[in-house]
């Protein structure tokens, strides 16, 4: 059953422009094209990253902190009660008024008291801002890392100057060491990112990053299988080159610098509005619904990639009204 659901998902109709089969594709000793188990290289690769970010964090963005004056808020701690921890831990972090009223009986304690418990409680559970730092200082290796690693894979691409060339000869076009190289960093980096979700810092957007998460891994995965691999180069050095300069807002907001903060936060959202509501609808969105027309006609895959890039422009629209929402707001109360 597995193999023929496999046959029927992979059939050449689907993914392939009419008059291309599968048998076209066949790599030789002098052409290679990707292959979908290529991609299980990034779950290696990605468990590597884990290990060099935690002695990164360790040796180099935690002394770094200290160094630049991060400190961690000295909270103080509940006192120990095993009645309002096995609360606190099983049913509910925050209770109501109700709960609170109840447990105060139930551990004889004053109302006052056991609100304080809780509050404090819940502050202990707070990340450090070193933490944070940490993180902020990783991601943001990465991402510097990649921007620059996608400008030296791509500078000399006719791709990334003519974006007809995205659909010459398609999908017939040769996998190159060094795209390959580029998407399996991506990749990987997205995965590891994945497996430290439980780790990291827990944030408010804590549900959506897994989302996220998940749909960059789909469409890297799908776009070097379906062999999209121009197209999907421009996307991943588009997006990177604003997350450059989110997270050194965020550590610069950790350091308490805050005209530094403001400064980048600006940058970051001129970055971001160009990037993903001006060039990349040009360089992608346009690029895919018209130029590869030019080159063979519509087919199941041809939809299916862009409705998956609509969804994400959508995403940008919604980042946009946010950041836009801030920039405002920065603007009139100096503050965001």
């Amino acid at each position: 059953m597995a193999r023929s659901l496999n046959e029927w998902l992979w059939q050449h109709e689907f993914w392939l422009p009419p008059g291309i089969t599968w048998q076209d594709m066949q790599e030789s000793e002098d052409i290679r094209y990707p292959q979908p188990r290529d991609l299980l290289l990034s779950i290696p690769f990605a468990l590597i990253l884990v290990v060099i970010r935690c002695a990164f964090e360790r040796a180099i963005a935690l002394p770094l902190s200290s160094k630049l004056g991060v400190r961690d808020k000295q909270r103080p701690k509940a006192q120990p009660n095993p009645t309002l921890e096995t609360f606190y831990s099983t049913r509910c972090k925050n209770p109501d008024e109700s709960e609170l009223i109840r447990l105060a009986k139930q551990c004889d304690l004053p109302l006052r008291k056991v609100e304080r418990w809780f509050r404090r409680r819940r502050n202990s559970d707070r990340p450090s801002l070193s933490k944070k730092f940490c993180e902020a200082c990783w991601r943001f290796t990465f991402y510097i890392t990649a921007f620059l690693t996608g400008l030296a894979v791509l500078y000399d691409k006719p791709w990334l100057w003519d974006h007809r060339e995205c659909w010459t000869g398609y999908p017939q076009q040769p996998l190159q060491p060094s795209l390959f190289w580029y998407y399996l960093l991506e990749l990987s980096f997205y995965w590891s990112l994945v497996f430290t979700l439980p780790f990291d810092v827990k944030r408010k957007d804590f549900k959506e990053q897994i989302v996220h998460h998940a749909a960059t891994i789909f469409l890297i995965s799908f776009s070097y299988c379906a062999n999209y691999i121009r197209i999907g180069t421009l996307v991943m050095v588009i997006h990177d080159a604003s997350d450059c300069f989110l997270e050194p807002t965020k550590i610069f907001n950790y350091m308490k610098w805050k005209k530094t903060c403001d400064s980048l936060f600006m940058i970051f959202s001129a970055v971001f509005l160009i990037s993903r509501l001006v060039i990349f609808p040009y360089t992608v969105l346009y690029n895919t619904y018209y130029y590869s027309m030019e080159i063979f006609q519509p087919f199941f895959g041809y939809y299916f990639m862009n409705a998956l890039l609509i969804i994400l422009q959508l995403l940008h629209v919604f980042w946009s009204c946010l950041i836009i929402h801030m920039v405002c707001k920065f603007l009139l109360q100096g503050t965001v």
